[in-house]
């Protein structure tokens, strides 16, 4: 049984929303569900303008035969205050060529029409609270990992350009009219601002994935709790702020030896309890982040709120599995998995807390015995050669900008817009390594390695990605690398593989 979109939308079930028009953009026909959410009229009347211009865009991309799909559009309806996000699929309708056409014209498929079709991301009103949460979760979670690749593909250019102008204007420029230092400080801050969003995107995409190392590795917990805390900046700094709550930072994270562990685990750790904190401070209060040294116990780190705090008999089952204070809104989970984690890692963590008074946590990891690891000898590079590289790229953007970071290294590039024509040049050229990015069109990465290695079983092939999902490895591919893209990382890349 269906069930209504909203109860202000009257009697429309939840089907999918599609509406047909013209190369041209003239409506062609709409079904019920569309009028209702997107209106009678114009076929974009209930969009903002700078989206209007991009669905009108969408159109003429879908009318020249590209497939657009996993676009978000936010509507506002009449009858709702908060405007309502809308994932939607631009689809191109060929008409097949007549049967006495002449084969010496292009007489391929023609696209005559579009269809649109998408739905609305919202919960419709019978659904329980707790079926509302996962709908809204499962939403916010899809129209992340549309803008995650957009996002990743800005920052390709960002990062990709911002080298190119370094290695054009450097200290080593003279131009009267120019002041070069201040003009490479400048073009080095954007480089870094591109860096740390990069990082943060990166982090993102590993909590969101929650991937685990096979096995641990030397970490700093300093960055890992640096880390956490621009994660989890909306929950205590932006969303407060909004709520007219006000919740301070006392950060002082003092440079430690390195531990053994797993960089993904303790953020899992950390990021709970700073959300933990924030949940504990309803009226506001500091929140204390504290790292440091002491020589009986080793690396220490501190997470501190002064919120409403906990009773002992409440204090000494925090970390039983399945018991919680947050009634439905908790799963009794976090700081069992936490505790387990902190015990993986050969740590062992304190809680002191009083009622009213707040609730410290304090965490104590053994270092990283420098005596078993020896320092590494630094070794003489070895010699870098020029390699004939393939690039295939839907983006324009990215594959100039591959193409004149690569060239500054000696390499020769050929470019392909298509898997398709990936293909036909690779057959009429000799290539040392191809790059592929995994989101095309018609023809994403994936299925062009594999049509690639079929005839060039021997050729590597590194797949570009800028999506959280990375999807399972294969041997069709040799690496993957993950956008945005520096030429230092490019290069140790091309020296693996070939």
């Amino acid at each position: 049984m269906t069930e209504p979109i909203d109860a202000a939308f009257g009697p429309v079930e939840t089907e999918v929303l599609t509406a047909s028009c013209t190369v041209a953009g003239a409506v062609v026909h709409r079904n019920e569900a569309w009028r209702q959410l997107l209106g009678a009229g114009d076929l974009w009347q209930r969009l903002a303008p700078p989206d209007v211009e991009l669905a009108e865009q969408r159109i003429q991309e879908a009318g020249c035969g590209s497939l657009v799909t996993n676009e978000i559009f936010m509507v506002q309806p009449p009858t709702r205050d908060e405007p309502v996000p809308v994932l939607l699929n631009f689809l191109p309708v060929h008409e097949p060529p007549p049967p006495d056409a002449d084969d010496t014209i292009d007489a391929g498929p023609r696209v005559t029409a579009v269809l649109v079709t998408g739905e609305a991301m919202m919960e419709p009103s019978s659904w329980t609270g707790t079926q509302t949460k996962r709908h809204r979760l499962e939403s916010l979670g899809r129209m992340t990992m549309g803008m995650v690749h957009d996002f990743n593909n800005l920052l390709s250019g960002i990062l990709g350009y911002t080298e190119l102008l370094l290695n054009e204007v450097g200290p080593q420029t003279r131009a009267a009219e120019i002041d070069v230092p201040s003009l490479v400080h400048s073009l080095q801050t954007i480089q870094k601002a591109a860096d740390d969003g990069s990082s943060l995107i990166e982090k993102i995409q590993e909590y969101i994935r929650q991937e685990k190392r096979t096995r641990f590795e030397a970490v700093d917990l300093p960055t890992i709790l640096q880390d956490c805390l621009a994660l989890t900046r909306p929950y205590w700094y932006n969303e407060p702020r909004r709520q007219g709550i006000a919740i301070e930072l006392d950060e002082d994270l003092q440079p430690t030896p390195a531990i053994m562990g797993s960089a993904v685990e303790l953020r899992e750790v950390f990021i709970n309890l700073i959300l933990n904190a924030v949940h504990a401070m309803p009226k506001g209060g500091t929140l204390t982040v504290k790292t440091f040294v002491e020589e009986d116990q080793g690396v220490m780190a501190t997470v501190s709120d002064d919120g409403v705090g906990m009773s002992p008999s409440v204090r000494e089952k925090i970390f039983e599995p399945l018991y919680t204070t947050k009634g439905d809104d908790g799963s009794g989970m976090g700081l069992a998995v936490a505790y387990g984690i902190v015990q993986e890692h050969d740590g062992t963590v304190d809680v002191s807390s009083a009622l009213g008074q707040g609730t410290t946590f304090q965490f104590a990891f053994p270092p990283v015995d420098r005596r078993a690891a020896p320092a590494d000898v630094p070794t003489e590079a070895p010699a870098q050669r020029p390699v004939r590289v393939l690039v295939v790229d839907d983006e324009e953007m990215v594959r100039s900008v591959l193409q004149r970071l690569l060239s500054l290294r000696g390499h020769e590039v050929t470019l392909a817009s298509s898997g398709a024509e990936g293909l036909e040049r690779a057959r009429e050229q000799s290539f040392d390594v191809v790059f592929a990015d995994q989101a095309m069109p018609v023809m994403n990465g994936r299925q062009f390695a594999r049509h690639l290695r079929e005839d060039f079983p021997d050729l590597p092939i590194v797949l570009l990605t800028g999506d959280t999902d990375i999807g399972d490895p294969e041997h069709a591919f040799d690496v993957v690398l993950s956008k945005p893209f520096k030429l230092d990382v490019l290069e140790a890349t091309i020296q693996e593989v070939v």
